[in-house]
């Protein structure tokens, strides 16, 4: 088993239009034949359509794989599913949306349940009750937020051991290191970085101007992603650069070196970079095979410190909606035997 699991999201269409359902689930089961045992989905994905084709894709070897997916959006028709004014996390929109999933995913259960945003009119305690009903039935066996903060984090945990945080991190984006990471490691939960690979910024094939990319299509035309403007991107180059010096060193590409340097943060990080290419797939799947030295994550934190980051890491509305908090919390050590994912 791999310690890197796979993003379904961009099958279904995030940074440019989605594949053919064919396409998915060869790529899916190419995931599998590649080592890699953790697929990751959700129900906004498409919406749907990940879901589809993961329950598809794996029917052959559900057995053997780690699926998680995730609740927490309207998606009745007409409701808002970018999550800025549509979170519903409702115990009973949790019991519907488990159904709806496990018919997708063609499967008695799911692994690995995350609520995919904070919903700040539900207790986090009332989700964390809905799912452990969910559990009880067996329709559920672990429990996982997104996007959440330390508070809670520990709230969450008092009613329901937490399995994974899956929080936005990668090497421009820093944000878990603040709180998260800490929290995580003292209560023994792992750790699942989305966008590992900086929406593919990281690993410096984005050659295509942002204003050439398709608005309809691709996220990161959409004018509200502050390094995705061009002047952004300029100023952010040697990021991708001081990865690509890294990595020539042992023959490793600017991505490799990205997710080698999560890999080497804590061994129960497992970062999901998602693809819809098999080449680009196989590829950051070798990344396992990439070590780095002290002296290596030495050079990439001293040009991160002395570069920075231009621009913020997501639109302004939704860093000022979601959970993740700035205060420094405790940093005592723990054991992961609570989580279902892969350690490095």
């Amino acid at each position: 088993m791999t310690a890197l699991g796979f993003g379904a999201m961009n099958a279904a269409g995030t940074y440019g239009p989605g594949i053919s359902r064919a396409d998915a689930i060869t790529l899916i089961r190419q995931v599998f034949e590649s080592g890699v045992r953790f697929i990751d989905t959700a129900q906004v994905y498409g919406p749907f359509l990940s879901e589809e084709y993961v329950g598809e894709a794996t029917t052959p070897f559900r057995n053997d794989v780690v699926i998680a997916t995730k609740f927490g959006f309207d998606l009745r028709p007409g409701g808002d599913v970018t999550g800025t004014g549509g979170l519903d996390s409702r115990p009973e929109t949790i019991i519907s949306s488990v159904e709806d999933s496990l018919k997708r995913l063609r499967t008695d259960r799911i692994d690995l349940l995350y609520q995919h945003r904070v919903d700040p009119k539900v207790p986090i305690e009332d989700v964390a009750g809905a799912v452990q009903d969910l559990i009880k039935q067996g329709k559920v066996l672990h429990f996982g937020l997104s996007q959440a903060g330390e508070a809670t984090i520990r709230r969450a945990h008092k009613v329901l051991p937490v399995a994974a945080v899956q929080n936005e991190y990668a090497f421009w984006t820093r944000d878990p290191e603040v709180e998260v990471l800490a929290v995580c490691e003292e209560l023994g939960i792992g750790f699942v970085p989305w966008s590992p690979l900086g929406m593919g910024y990281l690993t410096g094939k984005s050659t295509t101007p942002i204003e050439q990319l398709d608005s309809k299509t691709d996220l990161r035309a959409s004018g509200n992603f502050p390094r995705f403007t061009a002047a952004a991107i300029a100023a952010n180059r040697p990021l991708v650069d001081v990865l690509a010096r890294v990595g020539e060193r042992s023959a490793a590409t600017p991505g490799q070196v990205a997710l080698a340097w999560l890999l080497h943060k804590k061994p129960f990080i497992v970062p999901i970079p998602g693809t819809r290419k098999i080449d680009h797939m196989k590829e950051n799947t070798a990344a396992i095979n990439v070590k780095l030295t002290d002296s290596d994550i030495q050079e990439l934190e001293n040009e991160f410190r002395r570069v920075g980051v231009t621009g913020k890491n997501a639109p302004p509305d939704y860093l000022s909606s979601h959970d993740v908090g700035s205060y420094i919390g405790s940093s005592s050590k723990g054991t992961h035997g609570n989580s279902p994912l892969p350690t490095s």
